[in-house]
């Protein structure tokens, strides 16, 4: 795939590996929107890469709906690329966690890329075409002590992406998942602050790498299942 022309949508692209992703995807002459919770990052980071913004919670159907609403006016209802980035992590022991993280969890983390795939894939089905990238976790492989609510969501992400990438071969829509495994980002950052990359963490542009890579694959071929790791994560 080329990127010239493409219009692509990334969630939580206001930092992190969809800021990064964007941003190389608008260099090389997509059209990119990206979404996010944080109006005032979305301006700062669209400024920064070029590309377009909108503000949407991927957690909320109507906030959802919005993003596909923008496809139709601004994009002539067409869509190539869908990279469902936005994720929420909140970490504790399963005894103390409350119901209400958990919802707040699933509800980024696997419900947001329910609903924005099932509003892309009508466009990409309509088209005969698409690419829908789903970014995980190393953690939907492999649970960890007090990532059950964060794990779980990831670990049924992998389930969703598997599934639905059975259903829609058949139509040349191509759906990958990319695992990250620690990365210095913002995500778990109560303030949502970025974290200083270091030399054994992987940082975004590490990730933003792959998922451009993957996509690069001529469109009658793509990689179900990727998985990044730092070689040597001290701490």
């Amino acid at each position: 795939m080329t990127f010239e022309g493409k219009k692509i949508i990334v969630t939580g692209g206001s930092s992190g590996i969809g800021k990064a992703t964007a941003s190389i995807l608008t260099e090389m002459g997509a059209s990119v929107l990206i979404t996010g919770r944080s109006e005032e990052r979305l301006q700062k980071a669209a400024a920064s890469i070029g590309c377009q913004w909108l503000k949407a919670d991927v957690s909320i159907q109507d906030e959802v709906n919005s993003i596909y609403e923008w496809v139709k006016n601004h994009w002539n209802n067409a869509l190539d690329v869908l990279i469902n980035n936005a994720g929420l992590g909140e970490f504790a022991p399963a005894e103390t966690m409350s119901i209400e993280a958990y919802h707040r969890v699933f509800g980024v983390n696997i419900f947001g890329p329910i609903m924005m795939c099932k509003g892309a894939i009508p466009i990409m089905k309509a088209r005969n075409s698409g690419s829908i990238i789903n970014v995980a976790s190393t953690s939907s492989l492999k649970g960890f002590a007090n990532g059950s609510a964060y794990a779980s969501s990831k670990f049924a992400l992998r389930g969703f992406t598997q599934s639905i990438a059975e259903e829609l071969r058949v139509f040349n829509i191509r759906v990958m998942q990319v695992n990250p495994s620690e990365v210095s980002t913002a995500l778990g950052n109560p303030e949502r602050e970025e974290r200083q990359e270091t030399d054994f963490k992987l940082g975004p542009g590490q990730l933003a790498h792959m998922i451009v890579s993957a996509l690069q694959l001529p469109e009658k071929a793509f990689v179900p299942e990727l998985s990044v790791w730092a070689t040597n994560p001290k701490m």
